[in-house]
């Protein structure tokens, strides 16, 4: 007959051991693997910032392009972001944007288009809704988008200077 071969006490003690010390791997993994999701969705969401401003800039340039190389110095702003793509006001055909670029932030063509009292486009916003990263530090003609609680806050609009000596603007 064979008997069942006996462990010291001592060893029966540390059998438990290995087994909460695995536990706590696990744990220390997990939570490793939490901060680096954190600050992967972070930096994510600093680089569609970053894309927002540059579409948002190019919005606005194609605006200005727009209204200031009228034809014949007519100082119009366009109807429809189309326009932008192919201005056919005069004899020849200028392209102010390369295409229609989509919003950075949402994924999808979605702008708000910000209009003036006769229907025109003047500039565009996102149409996201959460708080931006970037709250400071903007460049001069960006400068109105710091403490913006909204990226909807954030108005590519293109404002024409005044003409000197003027007292109103176009």
């Amino acid at each position: 007959m064979h008997l069942p071969e006996r462990r010291p006490p001592s060893a029966r003690r540390d059998d438990g051991f290995t087994y909460i010390g695995m536990l706590f791997a696990v744990i220390l993994i997990g939570l490793a693997l939490s901060a680096v999701g954190t600050l992967w969705s972070a930096a994510v969401r600093r680089d569609r910032e970053a894309a927002l401003l540059w579409t948002g800039a190019q919005y606005q340039r194609a605006i200005q392009s727009y209204v200031t190389r009228g034809p014949g110095g007519l100082r119009q702003f366009p109807q429809a972001l189309e326009d932008l793509l192919e201005d056919r006001r005069g004899p020849v055909t200028l392209r102010h944007l390369r295409r229609l670029y989509g919003d950075p932030v949402t994924g999808a063509t979605d702008w708000t288009v910000v209009r003036l009292a006769d229907g025109s486009i003047s500039g565009v916003r996102s149409a996201a809704l959460g708080k931006p990263l970037k709250q400071a530090g903007f460049p001069a003609e960006q400068a109105a988008f710091a403490g913006a609680q909204c990226y909807c806050d954030w108005a590519f609009v293109y404002v024409p200077s005044r003409p000197q000596g003027s007292a109103t603007a176009p």
